[in-house]
């Protein structure tokens, strides 16, 4: 008889690292702009990547909490074992994680406004709204086919320009182009995830891309995100600013384009369920790799 996992592991693995560099990745891009332009800001920095995370981590809590009450998370699911849904934690006990992680996301983004003023306020106040709203709420954005466009725009084109903003006090066209290939690669970690779970997504009335306009859909979704993501470096390049080491992220263009293929190749949840994690290092080789040809630039 095997033993329980102890409670840290049980509330490490709610956290689903594998998502988290969707949270750190586009800090890391657009703090690297701010550090091309001569304006990185540590502190302004380092409280972007908290933010991020908890706001990923809370994110993830109330996924874990909503899909167990909506009865996505089923014994029929294929995935990694829910938190909530295997018993290891109660409803009521993710709930207040979730609410706790939100509140210090909260506190983390009012350090910010001394940087950027009142607008991050707003724009705190709506990710962490859009967070719960991702599952929860009388209209869930994941549950109604918007998940793809919730962490596209949050954790792309808001993550790195706003990272950028309170660094510099504007947004360049360069920042906003980079920050929709993050976004991007962001949402393509969602797509394998909700690509392994159609059947029971299906059953449990959740409305992703994927159980609405199927798998070719997800597949060319898939692809078309990889090569326009892949493409932005060489846009970079060719508007002038930036020396060619800002190319560095076409070394892994052999490595995504594989994913493709893989993607469509799998047979079994756990293909995919590794697929999902190779996605998540995807973008995280992507973001040290263009931040890297920024910052040498």
């Amino acid at each position: 008889m095997s033993e329980s996992p102890s409670p840290l592991i049980i509330w490490l693995a709610a956290t689903r690292p594998r998502t988290l560099p969707a949270a750190i990745a586009p800090v890391m891009v657009g703090s690297a702009f701010a550090w091309s332009d001569r304006a990185f800001v540590w502190p302004a920095a380092l409280a972007c990547l908290g933010f991020a995370l908890f706001i990923q981590i809370g994110t993830n809590f109330a996924n874990d909490y909503y899909d167990f009450i909506k009865g996505a998370d089923t014994a029929e699911r294929v995935g990694p074992r829910r938190a909530v849904a295997s018993g290891l934690v109660t409803p009521i006990a993710m709930k207040a994680a979730m609410t706790g992680v939100f509140v210090a996301a909260f506190l983390i983004g009012l350090s910010l406004l001394s940087y950027g003023g009142w607008p991050l306020l707003i724009i705190g106040v709506a990710s962490i709204m859009c967070g719960i709203a991702y599952t929860g709420g009388p209209y869930p954005l994941g549950y109604n086919g918007l998940g793809d466009v919730f962490v596209f725009v949050f954790f792309g084109l808001v993550a790195v320009c706003t990272t950028y903003f309170v660094q510099t006090g504007v947004v360049t066209a360069d920042v906003f182009l980079a920050s929709t290939g993050v976004g991007l690669l962001a949402a393509n970690i969602l797509v394998v995830n909700n690509y392994r779970d159609v059947e029971t997504d299906a059953k449990a009335g959740k409305r992703t891309l994927v159980v609405r306009f199927g798998r070719r859909f997800a597949r060319l979704q898939f692809g078309v995100s990889l090569v326009v993501a892949f493409t932005i470096p060489v846009h970079l390049f060719l508007r002038g600013g930036y020396e060619p080491v800002v190319l560095l992220p076409l070394a892994i263009a052999p490595l995504a384009f594989r994913q493709m293929r893989r993607l469509e190749m799998s047979e079994t949840p756990t293909e995919l369920i590794v697929l999902l994690g190779d996605a998540g290092k995807l973008l995280a080789f992507y973001a040290i790799l263009l931040s890297a040809g920024l910052v040498l630039s």
